[in-house]
């Protein structure tokens, strides 16, 4: 990496106090968001797939037979292209050294990719990852998602907000903000679109992801992605950072979910584990 801009070392330095964190032990890990009107989920492991831990994962989504991924940090941010069936990397984009990649999400022919403090959303062709264009934005770009039915894009910010554009301009359309219990859910990240409706986001420096209704903001479900992070080996657990990417596989109940630098992407069913009221 190159030299960081004062917003970037304040990052790192962040990114320096997790690591630190994901060495300790599980007596350390953040507790599971609990609640008394929602269920609580938990992932069923079907599959674990390996991968290298060069990705500060960001943005995850599956369309077609292809596994996208977006990536952060200023100098080495970068989206690909993955082969589903056999998970190895199909084509690789460097974005510029002055840029921090954050989430992505396929609309059509468009592939759109937003950046953290920057304030630039890129077009790019799904296919070749090639740069169409670029649309300014205010504020900072987190998590991002596309709902087929509503044909809008769902966008986050580190708030408690999503935020829904227009997937051809980015203009803002609306927003909404999104409760658990009627408290506000801040450090809203990645998101997923779902088949359902339901729109699934990380809760950063956690390992909660929250299945939120778009349409009023409230929480539905309360998902602890902790068994994930046990099962990985200590040597896994070592250079690993945040629970961050989730990405529906189309047509079907499971999920591929991993972190940033994790070693390894699970593929997971989210399961009951108690009765609501019995959290």
């Amino acid at each position: 990496m190159g030299a960081m801009t004062a917003s970037a070392r304040t990052y790192a330095a962040i990114v320096t106090s997790l690591l630190a964190v994901s060495a300790c032990s599980s007596s350390t890990q953040p507790a599971p968001v609990t609640s008394d009107s929602v269920p609580a989920l938990t992932p069923e492991i079907v599959r674990e797939y390996d991968r290298g831990d060069d990705a500060f994962t960001q943005g995850f989504e599956i369309d077609g037979d292809v596994l996208y991924e977006g990536t952060g940090l200023e100098g080495s941010s970068f989206v690909r292209r993955t082969s589903l069936e056999t998970m190895t990397e199909l084509d690789r984009v460097d974005l510029p050294a002055d840029l921090f990649g954050e989430g992505i999400t396929v609309d059509g022919d468009t592939l759109w990719q937003i950046t953290w403090q920057d304030g630039v959303a890129i077009a790019r062709d799904p296919t070749t990852l090639a740069e169409r264009r670029r649309v300014n934005y205010d504020g900072e770009g987190w998590g991002l998602c596309t709902q087929t039915p509503n044909d809008r894009l769902v966008m986050s910010d580190g708030s408690s907000t999503l935020t829904f554009r227009d997937p051809t301009s980015f203009d803002v359309e609306s927003t909404v903000n999104v409760t658990l219990d009627g408290n506000p859910v801040e450090r809203l990240n990645e998101l997923e679109c779902a088949d359902d409706g339901s729109v699934y986001a990380n809760v950063w420096q956690t390992f909660d992801i929250m299945r939120i209704d778009p349409a009023t903001g409230t929480v539905t479900a309360v998902i602890d992605g902790t068994p994930l992070w046990n099962s990985m080996s200590a040597t896994d657990r070592g250079g690993a950072d945040v629970f961050n990417g989730i990405a529906q596989i189309p047509g079907t109940d499971r999920f591929l979910v991993t972190g940033k630098y994790w070693p390894k992407i699970f593929e997971v069913r989210f399961t009951d584990t108690a009765p609501v009221g019995q959290n």
